[in-house]
């Protein structure tokens, strides 16, 4: 191992508190164990399997660890159903920026379905409102706390419904006011983002963004629609795109047409290797496709997917990745850099993000170790010769 190596391995430490870039997170899949059983408490909410905070949540990760669908969806019947008010979406979305910015993440894009969220009276405006106010509130707080973090909203369609073009129009709405992009969500067998080309086509029309969950569950047939029938911007998961790549006995490589024109075009994959593991889209960390794909230089980035049912943060994802593939510093800032190109916000703001927070945050963490070798070296020995 080379003292370049060396320096560069990150410690849990120095992963905390490295610049991370979020693309993939869920609003409703995030929340912390006590908010969910205070907010049952306070809107009367009675179906939650424990209300003790340490068992609920350890049981929304066995619930998701399962291998049951039937169970990992009802975790976010719990979620969603607790977050029908005005003051528990605030609520929410403002923790959900504290805790990512406690953990380093310096810019994020959360998502959420509106649709979602109307079973106590409110209307879609109001749902975006109180989100926004949410994730305002929680900025200023984690300044409060020595901590930078910007976050975006991404207004989610669910696939099985007929609400797309409608959210689609919202997002259009509050796009300077907060949100940032579209998507669609949901179980991909059976619902082909190709249903939603009315929503999609108005995007493209008004000049806006979208990603589009694609390739989690099913294969490589919706990667192409969402590419190339609906114009996505990015991949949500967009992991199947490995069954378009062959690794022969030699080691050599070769890229299917798809897998080609993914890469080519640079088109930005969100990653969630832990939600990839518990979905079956992966079988270990050490197996997961990122490693193949970083390193024949796709734009993948790192995501956390839904942080309650995976019980994970991006930190954690990195720890997982540090270990599987010796991930240095290096590597991190690579893949929080994809992720800043991709963000839905304007270049100049991405490239000043990337310039003047991201890159001068790695090279203080990577000159720590020069100045912890030049420490243990010039010291004086206490020892007698």
């Amino acid at each position: 191992m080379t003292s370049q190596t060396i320096a560069n391995t990150p410690t849990p430490d120095q992963i905390r508190r490295a610049p991370k870039v979020l693309l993939h997170d869920h609003l409703d899949g995030g929340l912390r164990p006590g908010t969910v059983v205070d907010l049952a408490r306070e809107t009367g909410y009675s179906q939650l399997p424990e209300t003790d905070p340490d068992k609920l949540a350890l049981w929304f990760r066995e619930a998701a660890d399962s291998g049951s669908l039937e169970r990992y969806l009802e975790t976010f019947s719990h979620t969603v159903g607790v977050m029908q008010t005005r003051e528990a979406l605030v609520r929410v979305a403002a923790e959900c920026v504290e805790d990512l910015a406690e953990d380093g993440v310096v810019y994020a894009e959360v998502r959420y379905a509106p649709e979602q969220h109307l079973e106590g009276g409110l209307t879609l405006e109001e749902v975006v409102e109180a989100v926004n106010e949410g994730f305002r509130l929680g900025e200023r707080r984690a300044k409060g706390d020595g901590h930078r973090i910007r976050v975006g909203a991404l207004l989610t369609a669910m696939r099985h419904a007929a609400r797309a073009l409608e959210i689609a129009e919202l997002a259009n709405r509050y796009r300077d006011l907060g949100v940032v992009g579209f998507d669609i969500a949901g179980a991909e067998a059976g619902y082909p983002p190709t249903r939603h080309l009315d929503a999609f086509e108005y995007l493209k029309r008004e000049n806006n963004h979208f990603t589009i969950h694609a390739g989690e569950a099913f294969g490589l047939p919706s990667i192409w629609q969402a590419l190339q029938w609906c114009g996505a911007d990015r991949l949500g998961h967009g992991v199947r795109i490995i069954d378009d790549i062959t690794v022969r006995d030699d080691g050599t490589v070769e890229l299917g047409r798809l897998a080609s024109y993914v890469r080519d075009k640079r088109i930005p994959l969100e990653m969630c290797p832990s939600s990839n593991l518990q979905t079956g889209a992966a079988s270990s960390y050490a197996e997961h496709p990122i490693g193949l794909l970083r390193r024949l230089h796709f734009r993948t980035t790192v995501n956390t997917d839904n942080r309650l049912m995976s019980h994970t943060s991006m930190s954690r994802e990195f720890e997982h990745l540090v270990e599987a593939f010796g991930y240095t510093l290096d590597d991190m800032q690579w893949f929080t850099v994809n992720a800043m190109k991709s963000a839905f916000i304007p270049f100049d703001e991405r490239l000043a993000m990337i310039n003047d927070v991201i890159k001068p945050g790695y090279a203080e963490l990577k000159s720590e170790w020069l100045f912890r070798q030049t420490a243990s070296t010039s010291g004086f020995s206490t020892e007698k010769d």
